[in-house]
């Protein structure tokens, strides 16, 4: 049995952090106050996330509950979902955006003006209230909801920093998030209209009813096609990938973490549970959704990578990198099967856990240069920030999938769940293309901040790191290590999570 103080912690967290977002503009932003208190209470998340995942595994057994607001009944209540699944998310949210802010506390008082850090912090509270909501609901309207919280917040983030490229790359992201944001409303409208439900559950068994009997069928695969394509473009999924090298190349370090490595992942999950938990893996394969998301998933793998491989902007870079890893997640989705997303999953919490390394590295080495962002410019900048150059080589073979780092476990688990499908052949040259892809553009990445250079050198601004932006490195280094040597039982555990997703 779930404890009261348990099963109380989904609502509890995302209601901290709604809070927490109505507090910090009223605080004075002398000593970072706001800054402070953010990262307190997101640890404190973690920690309440890390007790019901405790809570929910501690039995032995895989346990789901939902906690019902209000109390009102189907089809007007508003449930949170809680299972082991909700809780690896929560807590490893939590423990990126922590680092993210941590690692780039000095550069964030750099690179945003006095009199906006409080809205800085605003957003950073209401992006993390909207990762939490949309991981554990289950509501439609209420994904909804937070889903447009997300995208302002996610927007304002990059538009943060003063300068015309940041406004036009928030602006260019804004008009194709809502532009998604519209199309899964009007896909929630149609399966209102066709289920009488919002309740996910509920909206499934009315959704199975009509597949049996076979009815509207024309109108659920609109729905289901708009909530996808809606869904894909908030994820940054090719070809609806145009807005984001520009939001996050041209964004605080912090900002471009936070986008890429967790805001991204909360749009991605909310496909799944509506694939698994509100149509079903059998209805996804009947209307060929599974077809339609894995080719997706494949151009995106190659495409992200041949992008990056064109760029000369370390941060642009590493941003098209994350089109092919949401490429790799896709794929995962689009296998269709209980392997199949639990190997996504786990893609999901490495890309969580490395891509703000790599973007904080990036950081830090491009501040050791002169604030240059240019690859020939961070020329021997390892021996000027150590802890920024291992994150970056680290996180470099992770992205291309080197064995004992994190990258290498999702890659070879999606691997392994290919081999139960039709499409195992297209599945495994996508992986070996991209991987190879992958090498093309990080190993060169990694040859020039390791090589020495006279030129070069004049031009570096000696700042050593803080001891808060060696910490978080350090912890994303260990993380990448854990989960690309001991990923198994995080894996069992997701698998059990999927099960009852």
């Amino acid at each position: 049995m779930i404890n009261m103080f348990a099963y109380n912690i989904p609502f509890a967290s995302i209601f901290l952090m709604m809070i927490a977002a109505i507090i910090t503009p009223l605080l004075p932003n002398r000593n970072r106050l706001p800054e402070k208190l953010s990262c307190y209470l997101i640890g404190t998340v973690g920690v309440l996330s890390a007790y019901l995942l405790y809570t929910l595994t501690n039995s032995g057994q895989s346990l789901a509950f939902n906690f019902s607001m209000g109390h009102f009944p189907a089809p007007w209540g508003n449930e949170l979902r809680a299972g082991p699944l909700e809780a690896v998310l929560a807590l490893v949210f939590s423990v990126a955006m922590l680092l993210s802010l941590l690692g780039n506390f000095s550069s964030t008082q750099e690179d945003i003006a006095p009199a906006r850090r409080n809205i800085f912090c605003v957003l950073v509270n209401l992006l993390m209230a909207s990762l939490l909501a949309l991981t554990y609901t289950n509501d439609l309207f209420t994904a909804y909801v937070f889903i447009e919280i997300n995208t302002i917040a996610a927007c304002s983030i990059v538009a943060v920093k003063e300068g015309a490229e940041t406004v036009r790359a928030a602006l260019r992201y804004l008009v194709m998030s809502l532009v998604g944001s519209g199309l899964v409303m009007i896909a929630i409208c149609l399966l209102y209209d066709l289920t009488g439900h919002l309740l996910m559950q509920n909206m499934h068994g009315a959704i199975q009813v009509l597949v049996t009997t076979k009815s509207y069928i024309m109108p659920l695969t609109v729905s289901l096609a708009l909530i996808t394509v809606g869904l894909a473009i908030k994820s940054a999924l090719y070809p609806f990938a145009s807005w984001l090298p520009d939001a996050h190349g041209s964004s605080t370090n912090a900002s471009s973490a936070i986008l890429s490595g967790l805001v991204l992942k909360g749009h991605i999950f909310t496909i799944i549970k509506i694939f698994y938990r509100v149509f079903g893996l059998d209805v996804i394969h009947a209307l060929r959704m599974d077809t339609v998301i894995f080719a997706l998933g494949v151009i995106a793998m190659i495409m992200g990578s041949v992008h990056a491989l064109r760029q000369k902007n370390v941060k642009r870079m590493i941003a098209w990198s994350s089109v092919a890893q949401v490429g790799y997640i896709f794929l995962g989705v689009g296998l269709n099967t209980t392997a199949g997303i639990a190997a996504a999953c786990l893609h999901i919490i490495v890309h969580a856990c490395v891509k703000p390394m790599l973007f904080t590295a990036a950081g830090g080495l491009s501040n050791s240069a002169g604030h240059k962002k240019g690859l020939h410019a961070l020329m021997g900048t390892f021996y000027v920030n150590r802890w920024a150059g291992l994150g970056l080589i680290a996180g470099a073979c992770s992205m291309m999938g080197v064995p004992a780092f994190a990258g290498f476990a999702s890659k070879l688990r999606l691997m392994m769940a290919s081999f139960d499908t039709p499409v195992v052949v297209w599945s495994l040259a996508a992986l070996a293309t991209s991987s190879v892809l992958n090498a093309l553009y990080y190993v060169p990445a990694v040859i020039v901040i390791l090589t020495h250079s006279k030129d070069a050198q004049k031009n570096f601004t000696v700042h050593p790191p803080t001891k808060l932006y060696n910490f978080s490195m350090c912890v994303f280094l260990i993380l990448n290590f854990y989960l690309g040597l001991f990923c198994v039982p995080l894996l069992r555990l997701i698998t059990r999570g999927v099960n009852v997703l």
